[in-house]
């Protein structure tokens, strides 16, 4: 289960830089690609919105 990014994303690039399959994309709000997600939750712990959570 990939992880995915509320609406309440900062745009802070905080989960982008830890990523380690590079599968966050920049915009106003962050995407994360479902395909290339590892599910690793690097990201969820990095975000200071609490925007990221399991799909």
């Amino acid at each position: 289960m990939a992880y995915k990014i509320s609406d309440a994303c900062v745009a802070c690039g905080a989960c982008k830089e830890v990523c380690p399959v590079e599968a966050i994309s920049e915009g106003d709000i962050y995407s994360i690609n479902a395909d290339t997600c590892i599910d690793c939750g690097a990201c969820q712990s990095e975000c200071p919105s609490d925007a990221i959570s399991p799909a």
